[in-house]
C-alpha cells in the first residue's frame, strides 16, 4: 500500500501559495502523492491548483479527490484534465464523483437518476481520455468530439463510489475508486469485492482503491474525536456517506477516523491496507503543534 498526503484540509484557504508549499514539504519528506478536494461551490479549481503544483514539483504524482460530476459536462472535464496531464508530464489522476445533492442544489442542479448520469458520465470522459475522440448519444449527456491533442501519458480515472450500483459502474468502466469517511470493515467486505467482481467480469485490470481518512497521533484521543465529530457532523447526514456509516458500525466520522496512541494509529493504517487500500492518503488532524509533528512523523516512518 502506498501513503500519500491529503492537502484537503487546506482548500478552505483557497490559496494556491498554500497549496504548492504544504505539497513542496510533503515531497520533501518522501510521499509520491498528494491530493486535493474540489467544493462545488467553494471557488476554488483543483485542476488548476495542481497544474501550478505541478509545475514546480514535476517528479510528484497528484490526484483530483474530487472534483464533482454534475457541474461539468465530461467532454470539458476530459480537455481540462488532459490539458493539466500533458503539462505536468503525465503525474495527474482524475477522481471524480456525484458529490451530493444538497450541494448540488446550491448550484441550482437536480440530482435526478444518478447511476445514468454517472453511466453517461464516463461513457463520453473515457473515451476522450483515451483516444481523444468520442461519439455518444445517451438520455442524459451526449458529445461528438475530437481532440486537437489527446493525453501524451495515461490518465487514470477514480471515481468516488460506495452504493452497489456505483461500484459495479466503477468496476466495468473506469480504473478504481477514490473513498472517503470508509472504514476498513467496509471496504474489506464491500467495497472491494463489488469492485473488483465489476472489473473481473468487464475482463479490466485490477482497480485502484484509494482511500482518505483524518489521522492523529495524540494524547487526547477523546478530545480530538469530539472535535472531529462537532465540527464534521455534516458527513453523517448524507445519505451515502451515512450508508457506510451504518455498514462499519461506526456512528459518524469521529468513530472512522484513525486516533489515538502511536501504536493505535499504526494498526488503524494497517487495517486499512489488510482490508484491500491500494493508496492511503490521509487528511492530517490535529489540534495542537505536538500533534502535527507525532501525525507526519509516523506517516513518514510508514513510507
Amino acid at each position: 500500500m502506498q501513503i500519500g498526503i491529503n492537502g484537503t484540509g487546506l482548500v478552505q484557504k483557497a490559496s494556491t501559495e498554500a497549496i504548492i508549499g504544504h505539497a513542496t514539504q510533503a515531497h520533501s519528506e518522501g510521499f509520491g502523492s498528494y491530493w486535493l478536494a474540489e467544493h462545488p461551490t467553494g471557488g476554488f479549481d483543483a485542476l488548476t491548483v495542481l497544474t501550478a503544483v505541478g509545475m514546480k514539483i514535476p517528479d510528484l504524482k497528484l490526484g483530483t479527490a474530487i472534483i464533482p460530476t454534475w457541474p461539468r459536462h465530461p467532454a470539458v472535464l476530459a480537455g481540462q484534465a488532459t490539458t493539466t496531464n500533458n503539462t505536468i508530464k503525465g503525474n495527474l489522476t482524475l477522481g471524480i464523483g456525484l458529490s451530493h445533492e444538497p450541494m448540488m442544489a446550491e448550484l441550482g442542479i437536480g440530482f435526478d437518476k444518478p447511476i445514468r448520469h454517472l453511466k453517461e458520465f464516463l461513457a463520453v470522459l473515457m473515451p476522450l481520455i483515451q483516444e481523444g475522440s468520442v461519439q455518444v448519444d445517451g438520455e442524459m449527456l451526449s458529445a461528438s468530439a475530437r481532440f486537437f491533442r489527446q493525453s501524451e501519458s495515461d490518465l487514470p480515472v477514480l471515481v468516488a463510489a460506495l452504493g452497489p450500483q456505483a461500484l459495479r459502474v466503477t468496476g466495468r468502466l473506469a480504473d478504481g475508486t477514490i473513498l472517503a469517511w470508509v472504514g476498513p470493515k467496509t471496504i474489506r467486505e464491500h467495497i472491494a469485492p463489488t469492485l473488483n467482481e465489476a472489473a473481473a467480469k468487464a475482463d479490466r485490470p485490477m482497480p485502484q482503491i484509494v482511500a482518505s481518512l483524518p489521522v492523529c497521533v495524540t494524547d487526547s484521543e477523546a478530545e480530538v474525536r469530539a472535535t472531529i465529530g462537532k465540527g464534521l457532523r455534516m458527513y453523517g447526514q448524507l445519505p451515502s456517506y451515512r450508508a457506510m456509516f451504518d455498514r462499519e458500525g461506526a456512528e459518524g466520522p469521529a468513530e472512522v477516523a484513525i486516533v489515538g496512541s502511536l501504536a493505535q494509529v499504526t494498526d488503524g493504517i494497517e487495517a486499512m491496507r489488510l482490508a484491500g487500500v491500494t493508496e492511503f492518503a490521509p487528511t492530517e488532524f490535529f489540534t495542537n503543534p505536538d500533534e502535527a509533528a507525532q501525525t507526519r512523523e509516523l506517516l513518514v516512518s510508514l513510507l
